[in-house]
């Protein structure tokens, strides 16, 4: 009887195992110019070279700093050990510039709870958040307008120091907002007209004047910034000629009719013609005069609605810049073809 062979049981692969890398403590970099059994090599981090101390050969490029970074964020000279977070503020000075959010999820064991009422107990005084909420609105606003980073520096400049002082307490926020940065685009030389303001800001143009008058008194700027003066407009007034920039540029005048106009604007302050008129008023009456002067025909509807005015007040402004007309256009201007008296319509209302 024959036996058959049982099958063999299958036996366990062995395992291989995988070789390890790492550095081999044994190799020493030796400079091949040196041959020094105890080289000199430097890592000069400023450069990313690896470099022999004793004979200057670059042995290896793009080294990486690997050491800590240590930046100073300090106003003052000196050592600042700080490595999170932004540059700090002057204007949030002795505030806390940090802010810690904790997650609802905590598995149900109640601890975030607990963490959230420790840290609401610690957070930030009403006054510090108020002035927080202030400086977002400011900067929304400021971009918003296209206004540069140093207006609206200057505007929370001014409500931090409105703020401390209590200068403007009971009234709205936006409205102390506006007249800030109402003000600090006067002290930036980048003028704005109460009513863009009262737009943007959604602000009565009654209240704007109210919060700008107790802080013109309080800061001890230029009594009367938001009128026009007889001579010169003094540093912190807006004249009509600021203004010329860009309405000239939405108007898309060529660039000889701005400094016309603005040498008509100056001219007719010296002589006194539309005394006591808005800037505004003096700005688009003056450029339908220079534009009609020189022949770049454009309506008094299109400068009304670039300059927030009436049809009618540049129409008067026009009338007595009109009556003045030898005393205002230079003999020069004649002479070189650039303007003639005879483009001047009669009555304003003719075009």
């Amino acid at each position: 009887m024959a036996y058959s062979q049982p099958f063999p049981l299958a036996q366990p692969i062995p395992k291989v195992q995988q070789p390890t890398f790492g550095p081999d403590l044994a190799v020493r970099l030796i400079c091949p110019e040196c041959r020094d059994p105890n080289p000199n090599i430097v890592e000069e981090f400023s450069s990313g070279d690896l470099v022999c101390g004793t004979c200057g050969l670059v042995l290896g490029d793009r080294i990486v700093d690997t050491r800590s970074e240590w930046r100073t964020f300090a106003n003052d000279e000196g050592d600042d050990p700080s490595r999170v977070g932004a540059a700090s503020d002057p204007l949030m000075e002795g505030m806390e510039q940090l802010d810690t959010a904790i997650s609802f999820r905590d598995g149900g064991s109640g601890i975030a709870r607990e963490l959230q009422r420790a840290a609401s107990r610690s957070a930030a005084s009403r006054s510090e958040r108020n002035l927080l909420q202030a400086f977002r609105d400011i900067s929304s606003w400021c971009d918003q307008f296209s206004l540069p980073k140093t207006i609206c520096d200057i505007a929370k400049q001014l409500y931090k120091r409105s703020d401390e002082e209590k200068l403007l307490r009971g009234k709205p926020l936006d409205a102390v907002i506006a007249a800030c940065i109402f003000i600090a685009c006067r002290q930036a030389h980048v003028p704005r007209t109460f009513r863009e303001i009262c737009n943007l800001t959604h602000v009565s143009k009654k209240v704007l004047g109210q919060c700008y008058k107790a802080l013109e008194q309080a800061f001890n700027l230029t009594p009367g910034a938001s009128q026009d003066r007889h001579h010169t407009a003094p540093t912190g007034t807006t004249g009509a000629e600021d203004l010329l920039v860009r309405y000239c540029n939405h108007l898309d005048l060529p660039p000889n009719v701005q400094p016309i106009c603005k040498d008509i604007i100056v001219k007719a302050r010296e002589l006194g013609i539309a005394d006591g008129r808005s800037p505004v008023s003096i700005a688009g009456g003056a450029i339908y005069f220079t534009c009609c002067l020189l022949d770049k025909p454009k309506t008094i509807k299109e400068i009304s609605t670039v300059a927030g005015v009436s049809e009618g007040t540049i129409k008067l402004v026009y009338r007595l810049y009109y009556a003045e007309k030898e005393k205002l256009v230079k003999e020069e201007w004649i002479k070189d073809g650039k303007a003639k008296l005879e483009r001047l319509p009669v009555e304003s209302g003719s075009k």
